[in-house]
């Protein structure tokens, strides 16, 4: 019996559903919860643009949803292992599976099932929902929440180094040869970095070479003179590779195109750590579902009395918490190379498996 990881049908349909039940009710607590307090913040925000009213503050919540359920379905797991087996601590049922020769970690396989399973549909979720509803957002907010872009990949506040001179624009659309740069500044500097010619325009388009911009204002600092010109190519340098590259945003990009775009920038000798790293943690992130029933599993087992039950319950919702501490730190030190992209990804999940191991054989087993 002690071989077999499910020994009764009956007894893993039973935690396999009370687990899944309770993982889905937190986490519709939780998402309902922290949506209307993100509304509160953002409402302001949203009705402030001329025209918005309802329908915006609901395609809002629709784009917020997805992001909050992949942020915080780890943490439901948690609390419902967390609760889920204190209960039955609490109400002799654990004493009971074990009396009948179940170890702990067969009381724990149908929760670590359901886990894998959880982390399955996470990551399918991550990759089909979630990344589009990051993309929509973030390209509402760089308008302000004013109306969405019809190309959802356009980004604001960009700029591009040619030599000493800059080329910035308020937002860049398109792709390839089409590619639109809009509230275009231009600044040509000398070798000590000083300012000699300013062009400003409303659009710019790709010239190739350069940049060329419309209606462009052209202010000369030597004679403090402005003048206009119908057609004015700057930026030579700046080539469609450079602003390609500034389009990767790995929040908004499904596995297989962030993969693209990492050997893309390694092949222009760009540093690709960062991205790395949360390449491998779209895999590790959802995997942390199969990580929290061990974490939490000391919950469920000691005697529940004197205050133990409640104890062991705060050590389990500690355990779960430092995990994502830790994972998040990982990622950080990793955006500035202080660990390698493969360690920061799946180090913490390793070390709080053994971690989680490691307490409940000392404790259980």
């Amino acid at each position: 019996m002690l071989l077999d990881f499910f020994p009764s049908r009956t007894l893993t349909i039973y935690l396999a559903k009370m687990f899944v039940v309770r993982i889905f009710a937190w986490l519709a607590v939780l998402v309902l919860v922290l949506m209307m307090l993100d509304l509160l913040g953002k409402t302001g925000d949203i009705l402030a643009v001329e025209g918005n009213g309802q329908s915006e503050l609901w395609l809002y919540v629709s784009l917020r949803v997805p992001q909050l359920i992949a942020r915080f379905l780890p943490y439901s797991v948690l609390l419902a292992t967390i609760i889920m087996l204190a209960g039955l601590n609490q109400n002799s049922e654990v004493i009971a599976m074990k009396a009948a020769g179940l170890s702990a970690h067969q009381i724990l396989a149908p929760l670590l099932m359901m886990g894998l399973l959880v982390a399955a549909l996470s990551f399918a979720f991550n990759e089909r929902v979630v990344i589009r509803a990051t993309a929509t957002l973030k390209a509402w907010e760089n308008v302000e929440y004013a109306a969405i872009p019809e190309d959802r990949a356009a980004r604001a506040n960009v700029y591009f180094n040619d030599g000493n001179d800059v080329l910035m624009g308020g937002t860049l659309s398109g792709s390839g040869v089409d590619t639109v740069l809009e509230d275009v500044a231009y600044y040509e500097r000398d070798d000590a970095g000083m300012i000699t010619r300013q062009v400003t325009a409303d659009r710019a388009t790709y010239a190739n070479p350069g940049w060329q911009m419309t209606d462009a204002a052209v202010f000369t600092v030597a004679t403090a003179e402005t003048r206009q010109q119908d057609s004015v190519v700057v930026a030579p340098g700046v080539e469609l590779s450079q602003i390609e590259l500034r389009r990767v945003d790995p929040e908004a990009e499904p596995l297989a195109e962030l993969s693209d775009s990492i050997a893309a920038l390694q092949a222009a000798g760009r540093r690709t750590d960062e991205l790395e790293a949360k390449w491998w943690h779209k895999i590790s992130g959802p995997l942390s579902a199969v990580l929290m029933p061990l974490l939490g599993a000391v919950a469920g087992f000691g005697l529940a009395r004197s205050g133990n039950l409640f104890i062991r319950a705060v050590i389990g919702m500690a355990l779960g918490f430092a995990y994502f501490v830790v994972d998040n730190a990982a990622l950080a030190m990793s955006s500035f190379g202080g660990y390698p992209p493969l360690l920061a990804a799946w180090a913490p999940f390793f070390l709080f498996l053994l971690v989680g191991e490691t307490v409940l054989v000392r404790t259980e087993e």
